[in-house]
């Protein structure tokens, strides 16, 4: 059933299905007349504009559609911080944008609650009690910076597919 949904709105009233029948007042963003619900962490004034998630262990673990991370990057967010991630999910962040960043706990831990800024380019994230350098492989970091996917990279090795194609095309039956 899930697969073959496709509205925002309509994957939302599933989240948790059958693990926790209160998940939905857990989280509201908006109050029942779409007004920011105060009581939502997010929507807190210093969080409200955020950009950058910091979260805990496995982040991600069960989301094997990318619909997981689309949520996150219609909320603004551009990048996620943690300690380790689900692989689907991980995978995911880099096919559609949004930068999943692992550190050790102390490193999160020394970030601090003040404003974090991440420059992907140096591979450092910054904040208040100073600078954490991350890593990342090279090639989803280009991906990244020049805002790629599966199609772009493609269509970049256009000459040598179509170079390909010309020396192994096999003699036509009819």
């Amino acid at each position: 059933m899930y697969l073959k949904i496709h509205d925002y709105a309509e994957l939302a009233t599933h989240a948790m299905e059958g693990l926790d029948p209160d998940f939905h007042s857990k989280v509201k963003r908006f109050d029942q007349q779409g007004a920011p619900d105060p009581g939502f962490v997010l929507n807190e004034p210093r969080y409200r504009d955020s950009q950058i998630l910091v979260t805990g262990e496995n982040f991600g673990c069960g989301s094997s559609r990318e619909h997981a991370v689309w949520a996150l990057l219609d909320y603004g967010f551009r990048a996620v911080i943690a300690p380790s991630f689900g692989d689907i999910f991980y995978s995911n962040c880099f096919k559609n944008g949004l930068l999943p960043i692992r550190l050790g706990r102390d490193e999160i831990d020394r970030l601090g609650a003040g404003t974090i800024r991440i420059d992907l380019e140096s591979q450092e994230i910054t904040s208040g009690s100073g600078r954490i350098p991350f890593t990342i492989d090279p090639h989803k970091k280009r991906i990244l910076l020049e805002g790629l996917d599966d199609i772009a990279l493609t269509l970049r090795l256009e000459d040598k597919i179509s170079d390909y194609e010309r020396r192994t095309r096999l003699p036509s039956v009819v």
